[in-house]
């Protein structure tokens, strides 16, 4: 079949990887240069099948709450007006709310492990058959502690991630310090942690943009810097999508630029957090809602005293990642729309503690007082495409040989070929071996 993939971020080009193995003829659309320009470009390198907990849960109301007044809060709601767009805000809160109890919290939790631990097969079957290499470390992630009370709370979890196949274990200070020996200068606000050695990280950018070369290898196109302006459906089935090229190189004699239309067979919209606008043009109506994440890259100044292993941080709600000569480090999300700004007060504010938390977790390790490294700004947002739920959109839509591929949150990077994969099965009419509800089907 002929097949529009709409995004080139993880999701989309492993979904073209996939649909090109079944031997479809695809076309991939996005309006970025290149692939993982956006939400893939710099996210926290984490491949987190053993914490993939959602956000929603029975203390997250109260959380919240209080959050509201913190510019460093993990989760920060920035209320929207309850009109127009801004009720997409609203009603996406109120099925949030929904989720915030413990029937609800572990079924989305069986959802999420099911999907990460057959998307990190997938992840794997990948780098066998193409020889990616994209600053792999395959040593685990640990998860710390600096609040007893916290800790106490962490063998619950643990616990329920054991009961879905994860081996996370409740280790001490002490057994931290071995698993990672870079912790010993910040060891005095240690309490204790957890570990998962199955998990690891890599740089997920650099993965999709080898990916997609070999995509191109393999015969898939790929329209590059060509936005998406809308889905043409006729009598209830997907016709085409109307694109048009961005850049004054693809302008006509008066500056203008035409808008194509790109049959297929059927389209795949992965276009991350702007996939329910552009589905909701065409009745799709899906309640994926953007959280801005925040990330820092910083240049390592001391090899030997940088961590190996893939961290969390239970205070500040963080992940820090080493990739080569250099360390990430990301979190806190904003609920607010799609503002991708860094240089409010608020953004400022948000970077400015990523950078404060490396240098007390492990103070001289890192250069976080440079402008720039490596070419490209220190400090990155990018929007996380969330459901209520955390558990992403995979299926078909009402529309025929329209479907949907998006909704991963903060686990793109974790769920990214698993997704891809499914999808191409689902559309090449088989059924993904996997114990997940699918979308539509």
């Amino acid at each position: 079949m002929k097949i529009l993939v709409l995004g080139a971020g993880i999701i989309g080009i492993s979904t073209a990887w996939h649909l090109a193995e079944h031997g479809h003829e695809v076309t991939v659309v996005d309006r970025q240069a290149d692939a993982a320009l956006e939400t893939s470009f710099a996210n926290a390198a984490q491949i987190s099948v053993s914490y993939c907990e959602p956000w929603a849960n029975r203390d997250a109301p109260l959380k919240a709450l209080k959050w509201m007044f913190s510019k460093e809060a993990p989760l920060l709601f920035r209320p929207q007006l309850p009109l127009g767009e801004g009720w997409q805000q609203w009603r996406w809160g109120l099925q949030f709310l929904a989720n915030c109890n413990d029937g609800a919290f572990e079924r989305n939790v069986q959802q999420l492990v099911a999907l990460g631990a057959y998307s990190h097969t997938a992840l794997k079957d990948i780098v066998a058959d193409t020889g990616i290499t994209y600053q792999r470390l395959e040593r685990g992630i640990a998860h710390y502690y600096t609040d007893q009370k916290s800790f106490d709370t962490a063998g619950d979890a643990a616990a329920l991630m054991r009961k879905y196949g994860v081996n996370r274990q409740v280790v001490s200070r002490d057994a931290l310090l071995r698993i990672e020996p870079a912790f010993r200068p910040f060891a005095d606000h240690i309490v204790g942690g957890t570990f998962t050695p199955s998990d690891e990280s890599g740089d997920a950018r650099v993965f999709t943009q080898e990916l997609a070369r070999r995509c191109a290898a393999r015969g898939v196109q790929f329209r590059y810097n060509h936005g998406v302006e809308g889905l043409e459906v006729i009598g209830g089935a997907i016709k085409s999508a109307a694109v048009r090229a961005i850049g004054t190189e693809a302008a006509g004699p008066k500056g203008t630029q035409k808008t194509e239309r790109l049959q297929a067979d059927q389209v795949v919209v992965a276009c991350g957090s702007y996939t329910a606008p552009l589905l909701r043009t065409v009745g799709v109506d899906l309640p994926i809602y953007p959280g801005k994440g925040y990330s820092a890259t910083f240049q390592i100044l001391k090899p030997e005293q940088a961590p190996q292993v893939s961290l969390l941080d239970d205070s500040v709600k963080c992940a820090m990642s080493r990739l080569g000569d250099t360390l990430r480090i990301a979190g806190t999300i904003e609920v607010g729309g799609y503002d991708l700004s860094l240089d409010t007060p608020l953004a400022q504010a948000r970077c400015a503690m990523l950078a404060r938390r490396v240098e007390e977790v492990f103070p001289g390790v890192c250069d976080t007082r440079s402008a720039e490294q490596g070419g490209a700004p220190n400090f990155w947002t990018g929007l996380r495409p969330a459901t209520p739920t955390n558990i992403p959109y995979i299926g078909k839509t009402r529309v025929t040989g329209l479907w949907v591929n998006a909704g991963h949150g903060t686990l793109g990077w974790t769920h990214g070929a698993g997704s891809g994969k499914a999808l191409a099965e689902l559309v090449s009419g088989r059924r993904p071996e996997m114990a997940f509800s699918f979308y539509g089907v």
